[in-house]
């Protein structure tokens, strides 16, 4: 999306501010880990910001993440949201996903369905000549419970609030060139069954964002996630290879 070209006094300072304290959050956490599962996965996606007027459009996302690199499933994800211009550079949406995740043991076979509803503000900024995105979301999440790799017909609920921000940053004049991307998310969540897991997780980004013609892009590098299991004491830590494609059309009738 277009970026506003000003910015409050002082915006660009809090903002490194914010992203330097999401950092040490998860930090604090992991001190006090007790048992860390590793894990090497890949992640892959197609996001899209489809736009149809001035004010309305659509999203659709489509992932794919695998554990072992690419030899093991970890989860399939779809979502579609309503997308509502607030102002050029702020978009808020509102949408459903769901997610089929797969079975943590290897003798095991059946995935479990998560079904999500979310909302969500996203706002574009610059800070000089560095892009910034800030995004918070709030989603309802219905877990499908399985036990002994049967389903038991029960779900946990969980309402999870994420907040993004991610800063883009121009390495050479040439816009066909690559820019330099980081970014951090922090997820925490609450409900009735949350317990001991109140902070969900974590999730650090550094890469390259590369455009490929007028509407597609993508971005391409390393994301660590830091996340908490509910039993307090097991942790996963994600070192993943992360590809993600945007795809941005604008389907707004063009003034003669």
């Amino acid at each position: 999306m277009n970026a506003n070209k000003k910015t409050a006094p002082g915006l660009g300072w809090i903002m490194i501010g914010s992203l330097f304290f999401l950092l040490q959050f998860p930090l604090a956490v992991l001190a006090q880990e007790k048992l860390t599962n590793n894990q090497d996965q890949s992640w892959v996606s197609i996001n899209s910001t489809i736009r149809f007027s001035n004010k309305w459009g659509m999203m659709a996302d489509a992932h794919m993440r695998r554990n072992n690199f690419f030899a093991d499933p970890s989860f399939y994800f779809l979502r579609f949201g309503l997308n509502y211009w607030v102002k050029e550079n702020i978009i808020a949406t509102v949408g459903l996903g769901e997610m089929w995740v797969a079975p943590t043991k290897d003798s095991w076979h059946h995935f479990a369905k998560e079904k999500r509803i979310y909302q969500q503000v996203q706002m574009n900024t610059k800070v000089g000549k560095v892009n910034m995105l800030q995004r918070i979301r709030n989603e309802q999440r219905w877990q499908e419970k399985v036990a002994n790799d049967e389903f038991t017909g029960s779900y946990k609920f969980t309402d999870r609030v994420r907040y993004l921000l991610s800063f883009t940053i121009p390495v050479v004049k040439d816009p066909h060139y690559p820019s330099l991307v980081v970014s951090d998310e922090l997820a925490i969540q609450f409900g009735k069954e949350v317990v001991y897991n109140t902070f969900d997780q974590n999730r650090v980004f550094l890469g390259i964002k590369q455009p490929v013609c007028k509407y597609l892009s993508f971005d391409l590098g390393y994301m660590l996630v830091s996340q908490e299991k509910a039993t307090s004491y097991q942790y996963d830590k994600n070192k993943t290879f992360r590809w993600f494609f945007y795809y941005t059309p604008d389907f707004r009738k063009k003034k003669k």
